[in-house]
């Protein structure tokens, strides 16, 4: 199969950078459900079949959208180095790359639970929490359980505010007991659930090396 797709008289050639970023854009200005191949090829002006020369299937493009969207997360400043305030710099960037797109954080979920895209999200929560010499495996589940913390917390505030934007649920009517709270922003409520994960991490053990 050729790189270049016909279309009438012309030949248009897009890169791989290029189908990504149509497809990014796309999810911000549709979402989701919206987000097709048939779709994208005609912003492309290419045939289906002229994507699968980049992307297999589907899920390897929104593998790499993920990719986009957490690459894009503000990189630690200078000075950085105790885990905790490290971890809660990590966690904050990743929320703030999350909530720059539409059903982001659905994406990078579903991404993760099938084991695609380059780990770069987690990865980024367990060097911060390298730092703090943990065991290994303490680390590595922490990061985890900070990861699918900040995840779900995302998606429910994007599905709040896509529900809010199209007046389906009122506060005045929600049953929700988090409405509770309808006065304190989202980030207060994920600035408190990521230090009560970071808290309860700092008790469990740290290396021997770390205690020497």
């Amino acid at each position: 199969m050729s790189e270049t797709e016909t279309t009438g008289s012309k030949y248009t050639r897009h890169s791989r950078d290029d189908v990504v970023g149509a497809a990014l854009a796309l999810l911000d200005g549709l979402g989701l459900p919206d987000l097709t191949m048939r779709r994208l090829a005609a912003t492309l002006d290419v045939q289906p079949s002229a994507l699968y020369w980049h992307f297999p299937n589907k899920q390897a493009l929104l593998a790499a959208v993920a990719d986009q969207i957490v690459a894009r997360a503000r990189p630690l400043p200078a000075g950085v180095s105790d885990w905790m305030p490290t971890a809660r710099t990590e966690a904050d960037a990743l929320r703030d790359a999350l909530l720059a797109f539409r059903d982001s954080a659905e994406v990078v979920s579903s991404t993760i639970a099938l084991g695609l895209g380059s780990g770069e999200a987690f990865a980024r929560l367990a060097g911060a929490l390298a730092i703090g010499d943990f065991e290994p495996e303490t680390a590595r589940r922490g990061a985890s359980a900070l990861l699918h913390f900040i995840l779900g917390h995302v998606s429910h505030e994007q599905q709040r505010m896509q529900a809010d934007s199209l007046g389906v649920v009122t506060r005045t009517h929600s049953s929700n007991p988090t409405d509770a709270a309808a006065g304190a922003s989202g980030r207060e409520e994920f600035d408190f659930g990521v230090m009560l994960l970071l808290a309860g991490l700092e008790r469990q053990p740290h290396s021997a090396r770390s205690l020497s």
